[in-house]
């Protein structure tokens, strides 16, 4: 594939297994996230006619809701280094006849965005992964207006996320061990201390930052949806990778068992810990 990021790991991840898994889990992840992209737009407050940029748009969740909220006078754009994730975002785009909507296949980081185009930038969980934040949302401040709003959730730790937590505590002692994570390597959790985000965004000359903590409530539905977003998605797949048959099998079973315990009858017995961001460009 063409180069469009200065993190090539990251975007052969996004474009392999893990791409197509979120392509083939559209709806799941869609329903699952439910309150998160609740929250999250609730803050945004995207108004008519304004211009949104979505980093890290994925397969369209949120970037087809800023269409809807813009109008035909607004304009969105989303930018996502996942092809089968973004193919399908443009699908659903056309699909939905909003003419408003572009896609760019490109990292944040390097992409060249039109200066002082931006009323708002959004994210939801799209800005865990670059190699380097700090000149990424440098970046990214360089497409949006004076005044511009930015918007993003991110996970703070694991430990307060029990949707992750409790199916990776269930499955880790039936897989091998796994060496300790860099927390400051892209990936999931990479944002999760506050003063990390904020020394991030004050480097790359955002104002006005408030990081608040927010628990929000995991739409699992039921065992079934819960399993199948939590097997092919977030941090267990890749601690599944390098077991045997016999490990995932066992681990998988515990993993159903911790879920059906603490998942309540509305599916929505776990919450994720996550931070809201906002900031003034």
């Amino acid at each position: 594939m063409p180069e469009i990021t200065p993190n090539p790991r990251g975007a052969e991840f996004w474009n392999s297994t893990m791409g197509h898994a979120w392509v083939s889990q559209q709806a799941v992840i869609s329903d699952v996230f439910t309150s998160v992209t609740n929250v999250s737009l609730d803050a945004a407050s995207a108004k008519r006619g304004e211009h949104v940029v979505d980093i890290g748009c994925g397969t369209g969740d949120t970037l087809l809701a800023f269409a809807k909220a813009v109008g035909p006078s607004g304009a969105a754009l989303g930018v996502d280094i996942s092809a089968p994730m973004l193919d399908l975002a443009k699908h659903r785009a056309a699909e939905a006849d909003f003419g408003n909507v572009t896609c760019a296949l490109a990292d944040a980081t390097s992409y060249p965005f039109e200066p002082r185009w931006a009323d708002l930038v959004y994210s939801r969980f799209g800005l865990m992964f670059f190699g380097d934040p700090a000149k990424a949302f440098a970046n990214i401040r360089s497409g949006m207006k004076a005044d511009g709003r930015l918007v993003f959730v991110c996970f703070r730790t694991m430990p307060e996320s029990p949707w992750f937590c409790v199916p990776i505590e269930a499955a880790r002692p039936h897989l091998p061990p796994q060496p300790p994570a860099d927390p400051l390597a892209p990936g999931m959790f990479s944002f999760a201390h506050e003063e990390r985000v904020r020394g991030i965004l004050t480097t790359a000359g955002f104002r006005e930052i408030a990081i608040k903590p927010t628990d929000v409530p995991i739409h699992g539905k039921d065992v079934t949806q819960s399993m199948a977003f939590i097997t092919q998605a977030g941090p267990l797949p890749a601690l599944l990778e390098n077991a045997s048959d016999e490990q995932r099998h066992r681990a998988i079973e515990a993993v159903r068992n911790a879920l059906a315990a603490g998942i309540g009858a509305d599916g929505r017995g776990l919450h994720v810990g996550l931070w809201l961001v906002s900031a003034l460009a």
